[in-house]
């Protein structure tokens, strides 16, 4: 996908937004340029007031002078806009890959409406060609991969389980202290199920697996952006 594309999805889930309205802002290179039309928007007297998902989106809002709070501050968004990895049928997504899903799930829920821009090479008929990410806690790691490892056996994952490593080779950390294991399925014919026997186990602290929360979605292509409505 172009940045021109990206943008292009970027301005048309811009025009959901309303003078003050609670935002959620996601991670990731096309949520970054919503993330700038917004500020574009601010600067000329658009009053909002924005939760971002992740430290790099925070310090990217920060330096353009978009309004941030907390959900510590205020209870609900009236609504999110980010990116995914894959887009299934109903608007089910994979998203993680930035590694910011746990606050982006955190985020999503708190909204009235969640919003994903992207593009047209990230819907499929089914989900998990993209490796879906799941975030644990450091403590128990082995016993937490063993469990999931029983969980990819069952729902015949195609794939390998891999613990995310950063650029350097080491363990890539979250924004929350975590590590993540990518769980490669190839097709995931039962994501509800799926998402249950995940967080039924006690190391796991969330997966990518966003069901029921998207609302609608822009797809960029060369031809131009179609929307996706649940």
């Amino acid at each position: 996908m172009s940045e021109i594309e990206k943008r292009q999805a970027a301005a048309c889930a811009l025009e959901e937004v309303r003078s003050g309205m609670r935002i959620g802002l996601g991670t990731g290179s096309t949520a970054r340029h919503f993330v700038d039309l917004l500020g574009e928007r601010v600067a000329n007297g658009f009053e909002c007031l924005c939760v971002p998902t992740s430290e790099t989106t925070a310090d990217q809002a920060a330096a353009l002078n978009i309004p941030l709070t907390d959900l510590e501050t205020i209870d609900r968004l009236d609504i999110t806009i980010d990116g995914a990895d894959e887009i299934g049928p109903g608007l089910s997504l994979i998203k993680g890959g930035g590694g910011a899903l746990l606050r982006e799930k955190i985020v999503a829920a708190a909204s009235d409406r969640m919003v994903v821009i992207a593009d047209s090479s990230k819907v499929v008929e089914a989900l998990g060609r993209f490796p879906l990410p799941v975030e644990v806690n450091r403590f128990g790691l082995g016993a937490t991969r063993r469990s999931l490892e029983l969980v990819l056996v069952e729902h015949q994952a195609q794939g390998a389980l891999n613990l995310r490593l950063n650029s350097a080779g080491n363990p890539f950390v979250t924004d929350g202290g975590h590590l993540i294991l990518d769980a490669l399925f190839g097709r995931i014919s039962a994501p509800e199920a799926l998402s249950q026997a995940l967080l039924n186990i006690p190391g796991v602290v969330q997966h990518g697996l966003f069901l029921g929360l998207c609302k609608r979605a822009y797809v960029a292509s060369p031809d131009g952006v179609r929307t996706l409505n649940d």
